[in-house]
């Protein structure tokens, strides 16, 4: 039995859809959501719904039942990032009780230094769950997966054809951006094949890419020129507030950009392409798939 935490959400979903295209048949797919009633293409699937949540432990411990490999997709909390780390040490700790054989963490990518990234906190809360699965005694595999590619259009907003011009304070920084569906593919052939145990996995791309590449791509589509500027945070803060943005938005972007410019996200590697057994998705090639 292979369990899927998070199953509702995008990543959870589609890791479902890998394993099932891997062959597992559905009989041995359960799926762990805080709400059944929300489950419906999972039922549809066929696969079995289990009931959880990260914030309480003994329904967890029940959901976790006669389950051999755990994929526990990290936690969206949007509270403080204790909530997220906190929810990840129950579920552990749950896995542990319930006599879980092997857990998939989905953790996120990070650099030598990283204590003075601008994403410190974010990062550090991973760097505490992964340390607590290893001193769980579980058989585990992390998964440090890079930043989405699918964030691109979302940093630059959907006036760039309108305006000419990416406005994004991450200067010449650049990051390796990957699908999170090719991360969620590359964690369902983690969990149908052998040999990851005991293994971290930094799931990026070969190659980093900065924004003034992202503009080039994107008016190679368009066939017009699309210019990139990096303004200053505070112009940059003062922009969104003019178009209405929350502030939870405009101080995430501007955690994120700060992170980018810092160099905080180029980190290249081989492992995602050995997982899938194909180089991931180009940012050129994603581009085009969303702007043409």
């Amino acid at each position: 039995m292979i369990l899927v935490t998070g199953a509702t959400g995008r990543f959870g979903s589609k890791a479902v859809e890998y394993l099932l295209k891997n062959g597992v048949h559905p009989s041995e797919i359960s799926v762990l959501v805080r709400d059944a009633a929300k489950a419906g293409r999972l039922k549809e699937q066929d696969v079995q719904v289990r009931e959880g949540d990260y914030a309480d432990h003994t329904s967890m411990v029940k959901a976790f039942q006669d389950v051999e490999r755990l994929l526990l997709v990290s936690s969206n909390d949007r509270g403080a990032m204790e909530n997220r780390t906190q929810h990840h040490k129950n579920a552990i700790r749950a896995a542990v009780e319930a006599g879980v054989k092997h857990l998939v963490y989905t953790s996120f990518v990070r650099k030598p230094g990283f204590e003075g990234s601008p994403i410190s906190s974010f990062q550090n809360s991973h760097v505490e769950s992964e340390q607590y699965l290893k001193e769980s005694g579980m058989e585990y595999t992390i998964l440090q997966n890079g930043i989405y590619a699918e964030m691109i259009p979302v940093f630059i907003g959907d006036k760039v054809a309108e305006s000419g011009t990416i406005m994004f304070p991450a200067g010449e920084g650049k990051a390796s951006w990957v699908l999170l569906e090719e991360l969620a593919e590359a964690a369902a052939n983690v969990l149908t094949t052998d040999g990851h145990k005991g293994k971290t996995y930094t799931l990026t791309h070969t190659e980093s890419v900065g924004f003034k590449t992202i503009a080039r791509e994107i008016s190679a589509v368009l066939g017009r020129n699309i210019h990139y500027k990096s303004p200053e945070m505070g112009e940059f803060k003062t922009m969104l507030e003019n178009a209405g943005v929350p502030q939870l938005y405009i101080g995430m972007f501007a955690m994120w950009a700060e992170a980018l410019a810092a160099h905080s996200l180029d980190k290249d590697d081989e492992a995602l392409t050995m997982l899938l057994g194909r180089k991931p998705t180009s940012v050129c090639e994603f581009l085009k798939q969303i702007y043409s």
